[in-house]
């Protein structure tokens, strides 16, 4: 065995073993028991996995010591140097006139597991061919009836924003990416304790026990067992769940397709009937969050997702998952633009204090200049100032103060800077608008009020802060549609 692989096979004694009594941990796979759920999912539903790691994470061997553990016929191809011939055998003509291929030892007839390593340097003609065995199961439009399991690891893609990746390792196809229901980014050396690092340095390459490879499809079976009760009992809690979480991440900037949806409810249930096999005390909302970290395809195309704003969207996801479906807070939080999130809140009427609160908060530190000072006029002109938190209600009132009263400040800026430039087009702005209309008083505080802040510093600032006030105030006070 090499001692580059973090992730180590073998058994190892008790005392050395810090996993030991985990599933994972029986078959020679430490440090791994957090991903447990994930992969008994996995294993139970037969979708697709694509695991994620640096050289040396030991995905191949994870992977082979699985198909190892369940007695599978299964085929290791290094992606990299992947010809189609290497995969479907040698086509030749038989006497009917149609092909045949020859079958040799590696190719993939009869397979039941296949694992493509290095995928994510595979050249685009041979990746595009691996496309339905993944999705469908089909070579050559033949449908490969033994195949069940189709796995994938790759290194981390470098990519202009993103230097710490490999060279070589290039982003995967987001349509390929997408029929991956599992991408799991797996653990470095770091993350592991010192027991664990301990017990994959003592690990040996012996072979899995026969009781422990029992044990192991005896929880694949169990969790499989349980996935249509566990469907049955919070199926439709799930889908509002992924439904709100797809908008709630769009609103973040972080896109899913419709298939992804689907395959989420799937992953949440799978996870969840195994993390209760695991677990009985196990909880929806964990088993949830541990399925979305690993379900998502934006890591192997090289783009990172930042923590803060997945935990928000599925922490506000599975609450309103338990929501009555006639309540306005879902609507609310699932608009993405936070001036029809101000509008809808300011309409619901009956929302909490503190949610009513949450949500201003939250739409007002999302918008523009300009479309935020119209945001907090409607809250006053509504007399929804009132139903905001001690905090909030203070926060927007500095605003109102600002947009309320023509805005009083002195600043000495030279001719030729970009500061000078953008108040001679505020002053145009304002000298174009009617004096004698109350509306377009509060639009040239607002534009003063954002450039004494230094929020505007270009004259396209400028005009973009005004449309943005204009658009906003239409659409709020109901004079835009």
């Amino acid at each position: 065995m090499s001692r580059h692989n973090y992730l180590a096979s073998g058994t190892v004694s008790a005392d050395q073993a810090a996993d030991g009594g985990s599933l994972l941990g029986e078959i020679g796979l430490i440090g791994l028991s957090d991903l447990e759920p994930i992969i008994l999912a996995a294993l139970a539903t037969g979708d697709p996995l694509l695991l994620i790691g640096p050289h040396g994470t030991g995905k191949s061997l994870l992977l082979t010591r699985i198909a190892e553990a369940l007695g599978l016929a299964f085929r290791h191809y290094n992606s990299s140097l992947l010809n189609f011939d290497d995969l479907v055998g040698f086509p030749l003509p038989n006497k009917n006139g149609s092909l045949e291929y020859v079958k040799t030892p590696a190719s993939i007839w009869g397979a039941e597991a296949v694992i493509f390593d290095e995928i994510s340097r595979c050249r685009p003609d041979i990746q595009n061919k691996l496309f339905p065995i993944i999705h469908e199961r089909r070579a050559q439009g033949i449908l490969l009836d033994d195949l069940r399991y189709r796995w994938a690891a790759m290194n981390p893609p470098i990519t202009e924003d993103d230097d710490k990746g490999y060279i070589g390792s290039e982003p995967l196809d987001p349509a390929l990416t997408d029929r991956f229901a599992f991408v799991v980014n797996m653990p470095s050396w770091d993350r592991y304790s010192e027991d664990e690092q301990l017990a994959i340095i003592l690990a040996d390459d012996s072979p899995v026990a026969a009781s422990s490879a029992a044990n192991f499809r005896s929880a694949i079976a169990s969790t499989e067992a349980a996935f249509p009760s566990i469907r049955e009992s919070i199926g439709d809690a799930v889908a509002l769940y992924v439904r709100t979480l797809i908008a709630l991440l769009a609103c973040a900037g972080i896109s899913l397709s419709p298939r992804r949806a689907g395959m989420l409810r799937r992953s949440v249930l799978a996870v969840h009937a195994a993390a209760l096999m695991l677990d009985a005390d196990a909880r929806p909302a964990d088993s949830a969050l541990r399925a979305l970290r690993n379900g998502l395809p934006q890591t192997a195309e090289g783009r990172a997702i930042p923590e803060i704003k997945l935990l928000g969207a599925h922490r506000e996801a599975w609450r309103l998952a338990g929501v009555k479906p006639g309540d306005p807070l879902r609507a609310i939080l699932i608009a993405a633009d936070p001036v029809e999130r101000v509008r809808l809140a300011v309409a619901a009427s009956k929302l909490s204090k503190g949610n009513f609160s949450a949500i201003i908060s939250d739409a007002i530190s999302l918008l523009a200049p300009g479309a935020r000072e119209a945001a907090v006029v409607h809250l006053f002109e509504t007399g929804s100032v009132g139903r905001l938190n001690a905090a909030v209600a203070e926060q927007v009132a500095r605003i109102y103060a600002d947009v309320a009263t023509p805005l009083k400040f002195s600043e000495t800026v030279h001719a030729g800077k970009s500061r000078f430039a953008t108040w001679q087009r505020i002053k145009d702005i304002i000298s174009r608008l009617d004096p004698n209309d109350v509306r377009a008083h509060l639009s040239a505080n607002a534009l003063a009020a954002c450039f004494a802040k230094k929020q505007l510093g270009s004259p396209e600032d400028a005009d973009i802060a005004f449309v943005d006030w204009t658009e906003a105030d239409g659409r709020l006070s109901g004079a835009v549609a």
